[in-house]
């Protein structure tokens, strides 16, 4: 049988279980928190007053954390391009009562949610040029990515598992800012998105684990080549009005090293979590060339965290058309 087959194959033994993981991973729509929860309520005499409240906590933060934050919320927004992405995986039906389709439907809509609170809240802090803003998340959306795993099941795993701890960390650090500067509720709000994030990553985490168990060979080259040629981040594309695609994202980076929001240390950490996630240093029954994948991986985090202590963040005042003035 072709790999091509047996991933499919294995998509198909997972997907009856499925009914156990959205059990288990995912929150129905009148139980799990929604943005408003967190907004000023716009049917209260209260509103207004909340609001000036927000706007003036959110004087208090630096520029720099605002490009941040931003910058996540158009990531999050981009959720069109996942979502079109993950149905397109060998072994995932467009069938609207295919299992795997579901997952992908219900864990897009529970994400939707991040980005309709931090745009709103965006909007409501008065501090950045909502239309610019506006104007680099449909860029986004309408550039797409490609984030080198085709229509490879093993390989979207790994990115997904990768990149859902990525946000929780990045979401994770923006609440500890918020919070050490007095923004209790933009602090609770991003703490909660983060804590999304994680189940959605032990979700992902856990495919991966499953898929260990039956086809362990492919899904160790898999991880390997993930590794191997980098995470791409889903905002590699950002720019703003007029810009080139992907001009972006350099400063972008930059300013989310410089804030500690997300670093390259927290990619090596995500790096060895995963290793020790799917205790790769443990897997039976590889190939030889599945062993050197293996043993290319538990190098890999040493090697990365090395390069990474010698890389220097400049830092240069860059200007965000995001946080200038409506002219």
């Amino acid at each position: 049988m072709s790999i091509h087959n047996v991933r499919k194959e294995v998509m198909l033994t997972l997907e009856k279980s499925m009914d156990r993981f959205m059990e288990k991973y995912l929150i129905p729509a009148e139980k799990i928190w929604q943005p408003t929860d967190f907004l000023p309520n716009s049917q209260k005499n209260s509103f207004i007053t909340e609001v000036e409240e927000i706007r003036e906590l959110s004087k208090e933060l630096h520029d720099d954390f605002w490009i941040v934050l931003v910058g996540d919320t158009i990531t999050e927004e981009a959720l069109p391009t996942y979502e079109s992405w993950l149905l397109d995986l060998d072994g995932v039906s467009q069938d609207p009562d295919n299992s795997w389709a579901k997952w992908v439907r219900t864990w897009t809509a529970e994400e939707n949610r991040h980005g309709d609170v931090l745009n709103k809240y965006l909007y409501l802090s008065g501090r950045v040029n909502m239309r610019e803003v506006e104007i680099s998340t449909q860029h986004l959306i309408a550039d797409g990515f490609d984030i080198g795993t085709s229509t490879d099941p093993y390989k979207n795993f790994v990115y997904t598992s990768f990149q859902e701890l990525a946000t929780y960390v990045s979401h994770n650090n923006v609440a500890k800012i918020a919070r050490k500067k007095g923004h209790k509720a933009l602090a609770k709000m991003s703490k909660i998105i983060a804590g999304d994030e994680m189940r959605h990553h032990k979700a992902y985490t856990e495919f991966v684990k499953e898929i260990f168990k039956i086809d362990p060979s492919e899904m160790m080259l898999a991880f390997q080549h993930m590794m191997k040629y980098k995470i791409v981040m889903p905002a590699m594309h950002l720019r703003e009005s007029f810009e080139t695609k992907g001009s972006l994202f350099d400063d972008f980076s930059i300013v989310a090293q410089r804030v500690g929001v997300y670093t390259g240390f927290d990619y090596v950490d995500i790096l060895r979590k995963l290793n020790e996630a799917w205790e790769i240093d443990k897997i039976t029954n590889l190939t030889p060339e599945a062993e050197k994948a293996r043993d290319y991986l538990m190098k890999l985090p040493d090697r990365m965290q090395r390069i990474t202590e010698r890389i220097v963040v400049p830092d240069t005042d860059f200007k965000f058309k995001w946080m200038m003035n409506p002219s």
